[in-house]
Formats: C-alpha cells, sequence, structure tokens
C-alpha cells in the first residue's frame, strides 16, 4: 500500500509539471500499476478505456461509482502521484461536475482531467461556452477542496471525428483561462499541431499522448515544449494483442509459439512478493 501521503503526491505531481517532460504511463488495474512503479516512472495516470476493457466494458460505459472505486484503489496501491481520467465529469451539468470532481478529490488523485465531449455520437462536442463553464466548475470544486489537485482541460475534436486546430487551440486557451493547470488535445498528431498547441498555451504545460507507432521520440517531444507524454489505452491495447495472439495461435493451429518472450510464474512470483511486501 502508498506511503506517501495524498498532499505529498499531489506536491510532487505539481513539481513534475514546472520543467522538463515526463511519461505518464496509463495503467489498468494494482499490477501493472505495480510493475510501472518498478521501471522508474514518476507518475501514471488512469486510462478508462483499459479499464473497462478489463471490466468487458467498451470504454465510456463504466458509471461514476465504478470509476471512482478504481481511481481509489490506483491511488491507494501506489506512492507514484495518479492523474484521473474522469471522462466528461459524469453529470450533465457544471453542477453535476462540481459535486462530480470533488468525489475524485476525495479519492486520492493528485490530478484529473475534463473532456469537452459528449458521449452523443450526433453531437459529440460541446459548445464551447458550456464546456467553459464546465471547467469553471472543476476549478471550484477543487479550490473549495485544498487547491492542490491538478486540473486538465481535454479538448476532444480529433477523438471524436471534429478536427480542427484553430478550433482546438481556442478551446484550449480558453479552458486554460477557466483555471485548467494543464491542457491536452489527445489525437494531435504531427509536429506542426503539438508545437502550435505548446506555443498557444505557453507557459502552461502541455500532454501529448502517444498511443500509436511514431518516429517521434521523447526527447523530441521535450525539445518542441512538451511537459508530459501519455499512451492512454496503448498499453492496456498491447497486453491484449498478445493475448489474443497466442489464443488464437493456439485454437487456429495448434501451437504454443504465443508464449515466446513472457515471464515466467518464478519471476512474477517474485516480483509481486517483493513489492506486496515492502
Amino acid at each position: 500500500m502508498a506511503q506517501l501521503t495524498t498532499s505529498e503526491k499531489r506536491t510532487a505531481f505539481h513539481e513534475l509539471h514546472k520543467a522538463g517532460c515526463f511519461l505518464l504511463p496509463n495503467p489498468w488495474d494494482a499490477g501493472s500499476t505495480r510493475i510501472l512503479e518498478s521501471l522508474g516512472y514518476k507518475a501514471l495516470a488512469t486510462t478508462s478505456s483499459g479499464y473497462a476493457w478489463s471490466q468487458a466494458q467498451a470504454d465510456g460505459q463504466l458509471s461514476r461509482l465504478d470509476t471512482l472505486a478504481h481511481m481509489r484503489h490506483l491511488a491507494a496501491v501506489s506512492d507514484l502521484p495518479i492523474n484521473a481520467d474522469f471522462e466528461s465529469g459524469f453529470a450533465a451539468t457544471p453542477e453535476g461536475v462540481f459535486e462530480s470532481v470533488g468525489l475524485a478529490i476525495d479519492t486520492g488523485i493528485a490530478g484529473l482531467s475534463i473532456e469537452d465531449s459528449t458521449g452523443d455520437p450526433s453531437n459529440p462536442l460541446r459548445e464551447k461556452s458550456e464546456a467553459i463553464e464546465r471547467l469553471h466548475a472543476a476549478r471550484a470544486a477543487i479550490d473549495a477542496n485544498g487547491g492542490d489537485t491538478l486540473l486538465v482541460g481535454r479538448a476532444e475534436n480529433y477523438f471524436v471525428g471534429r478536427p480542427g486546430l484553430d478550433d482546438v487551440i481556442e478551446r484550449l486557451v480558453a479552458y486554460s483561462e477557466a483555471g485548467a493547470d494543464c491542457l491536452y488535445a489527445p489525437g494531435i498528431k504531427t509536429r506542426e499541431e503539438i508545437r502550435a498547441v505548446v506555443q498557444a498555451v505557453a507557459p502552461k504545460p502541455v500532454n501529448v499522448l502517444i498511443g500509436w507507432a511514431t518516429d517521434l521520440t521523447v526527447e523530441e517531444l521535450s525539445e518542441m515544449g512538451v511537459r508530459r507524454i501519455s499512451v492512454g489505452g496503448a498499453l492496456a491495447r498491447a497486453a491484449w494483442g498478445r493475448f489474443i495472439s497466442a489464443a488464437r495461435i493456439m485454437t487456429e493451429e495448434g501451437r504454443f509459439d504465443g508464449f515466446l518472450d513472457a515471464p515466467t510464474g518464478a519471476d512474477l512470483n517474485k516480483f509481486f512478493s517483493s513489492v506486496t511486501s515492502r
């Protein structure tokens, strides 16, 4: 279980955002959290998709109650700051966002993001004025609960099929002015897009999602001014990919090649025995 206090983890998380560039990988359960801890990462983030898949659900189908329980669990098992993928705040109104964010803060997470997507395929992106009101509500909830939880404002244009860099930048600047500590536009991929977003919201830090194979490197993203890099559900997808491949080889070809390079049971038992006895 975690030894650091929530306050200590939140302080450390804010410090990470002041300079440099750090990786923010996304575990989906206690085991993947502990593995990432052991590899030297300085902070972690939940993944709504990765956790949903582990529960045989599609991304966006889990309830607020399920999500809060998951956040509380990961915050309790790790000494690293946890940034929560809190989707769109699990509320239809700014008042509801205020309530949800208050509940999220109580789980012990160090930061959380609020999206501007609606979940409605026919109208997937909230009007900017509405999204700004919701960010104000999230900021107010954080300020009413100590003020030390980091708030991330997300522009979901590229994820919901409404790409347009000008609108993304307008939204992120507005979210920054509404109180977001960090800005995030998942789905931007080109160097030009990334540089434009970083420059538009400076000096506020920017999160870039890398959830696909790319020739971009951590060093190059750092040189562009990116402050943090997350991978969303990519690690979970990688794990599912190996699992599905191994299972298909067995049933379709009658072979067991899919187990190549897998860690031994003894290795995993040794690792998890050491981290649970700390």
